[in-house]
């Protein structure tokens, strides 16, 4: 007999072939393409077929946006009735499924046909607090148990509030606990984790900063009993096997399939052994529209459509830019436009911020929503909090780490594109004077750094305007945390530069060059 496993994750709420940044685009992905995928492949298969959604689907794009904080009635009903047009058996919780809040998400697992997974995300009393931990599917006469887990790193990020009342256990200790107990239930064990792998599946190599973010390699490294180990989180294509168990992780927005295939055998005894297996990720690219993802969607398509054109502002000057890499190294009126916003909403005059994706180009003139969408991709609130210089400074030499010298000249550090792309761990900063001189070893890089025309001292109180994701600490910035924040706001870094925009229907393109990237070697 032949099981067939299929996984989509990290599709992030995108439904239709595009970014959004251009109006009609058709790119290759969106999950109306990754259900004929599905389709195909579930009626393909020699034998039984389990369909997994791994994660991170009630955020990321404007469509998704739209429903969860723009119409009228904050519910997840719309979108959740286009994911249940894909005949998926369970589905995992992805850390941004938390971005809205919990009502929210429950009210998204109650209106979702597939069974929710999910065994280390507990509640006060240590028991789990979404769905069941895992399930045993009946299929063909064989038993097959999936278990669910998702990266525990949730709490670095997630603001308080959405997180309230939960506790996120190691998904590696989880499936320490639950993997023998599907053993003793089921002929074959699957796990789907929300997560990835924290080492070079060639060398065992550590390349992962987050210590418990991805813990897929340790997983299968040293718990026996896993026929198949289904992931995402890093938006990684991987089809390959890692001590002797097949794995995937199909990418993100649905441009892949993950599909493992075990070849099983069953002995006189009743008991099933995997006797091969083969992986593989089924590209999405070419694949035709799904009509009844289509239809199911239309409407709510129509609605976003017309939302992300309705014009909010018009700029003096030109806030976009060509290049992505060379808009980190130097300040683009777009970034300046967006630190001014988050000044004047937070009362700081210190600002950072991160030009988040390399698919922003900044604002077209006029600004729609589709530009402030399609450039601030993430639904982050502000935060004000009280630091010190030393602080700054300890945040400056984060920052500067985003950057190497190749060949003598600066470039994105590597250890920010492999294993996981991490461009929004890299802010620029306004409201201070500094230079990054890349030339200089890691933590010794902040040169000339000063606040109103003094230099900084390390005890000299500062009030800074942060994302509500770098406030917590988020990508590896220590310095920050909960217990520095004395002001959050209550919207979304969207809906603030739309309200910005409404108070200041004309915006200049201006930059005041306040920092500047260098190779400058010391002799």
């Amino acid at each position: 007999m032949k099981l067939t496993i299929l996984s989509t994750s990290d599709t992030h709420g995108y439904v239709y072939p595009t970014n959004y940044v251009k109006k009609g685009t058709q790119q290759g992905f969106g999950l109306a393409r990754a259900a004929t995928v599905i389709a195909q492949e579930q009626a393909a298969a020699e034998g039984p077929v389990v369909t997994i959604e791994n994660g991170d689907f009630l955020e990321g794009s404007p469509l998704a946006y739209y429903v969860a904080r723009v119409q009228d009635h904050r519910d997840p009903q719309a979108l959740m009735n286009i994911y249940n047009q894909i005949h998926y058996d369970c589905g995992i919780l992805g850390n941004h499924e938390f971005n809205y809040g919990q009502d929210y998400l429950q009210a998204a697992i109650r209106e979702s046909d597939r069974q929710i997974l999910c065994a280390n995300i507990l509640d006060h009393t240590g028991q789990p607090e979404y769905g069941k931990p895992y399930t045993i599917l009946e299929k063909d006469g064989l038993k097959i148990g999936v278990l669910g887990l998702t990266t525990q790193a949730v709490y670095k990020w997630e603001k308080a509030t959405n997180i309230d009342g939960l506790q996120f256990e190691s998904a590696y200790i989880a499936a320490k606990k639950y993997v023998p107990i599907l053993r003793e239930q089921a002929d074959v064990v699957i796990v789907c984790y929300h997560g990835g792998f924290e080492r070079d599946l060639a060398t065992g190599e550590p390349n992962d900063i987050h210590v418990g973010e991805n813990e897929a390699y340790h997983m299968l490294q040293a718990i026996p009993g896993i026929d198949a180990l289904v992931t995402g989180h890093q938006h990684r294509q991987i089809a390959t096997s890692l001590f002797d168990t097949p794995t995937t992780q199909p990418g993100f927005r649905g441009q892949a399939i993950g599909k493992i295939t075990l070849d099983l055998d069953r002995d006189a005894d009743g008991k099933v052994t995997v006797t091969n297996y083969d992986t593989a990720l089924v590209s999405a690219a070419e694949a035709p529209l799904d009509p009844q993802v289509l239809t199911a969607a239309k409407g709510l398509n129509n609605q976003v459509a017309h939302w992300l054109d309705q014009p909010l502002g018009h700029i003096t000057g030109d806030m976009t830019f060509d290049d992505p890499v060379q808009a980190r190294l130097k300040e683009t009126p777009y970034i300046e436009f967006i630190q001014r916003v988050q000044m004047a909403t937070m009362g700081a005059d210190i600002s950072a911020t991160a030009l988040f994706s390399n698919e922003a180009r900044g604002f077209e003139n006029p600004i729609t929503m589709r530009n402030i969408m399609t450039n601030y991709v993430y639904p982050n609130g502000l935060s004000l909090l009280n630091i010190t210089g030393a602080d700054l400074r300890a945040a400056l030499e984060v920052s500067a780490r985003y950057f190497t010298i190749i060949d003598g000249e600066i470039a994105v550090n590597p250890a920010f594109i492999h294993p996981k792309h991490r461009q929004y761990n890299y802010d620029m900063y306004e409201g201070i004077d500094y230079r990054l001189n890349i030339a200089q070893p890691m933590g010794h890089r902040v040169e000339a750094l000063t606040y109103h025309g003094q230099p900084v001292t390390d005890d000299q109180p500062l009030r800074i305007v942060l994302n509500q994701y770098r406030a917590v600490g988020g990508g590896h910035y220590s310095m920050f945390g909960a217990n520095k924040i004395v002001a959050e706001s209550q919207s979304a870094m969207s809906e603030l530069i739309a309200d910005y925009l409404q108070a200041h229907p004309v915006v200049d393109a201006t930059t005041n060059q306040n920092f500047q990237i260098v190779n400058e070697p010391r002799n």
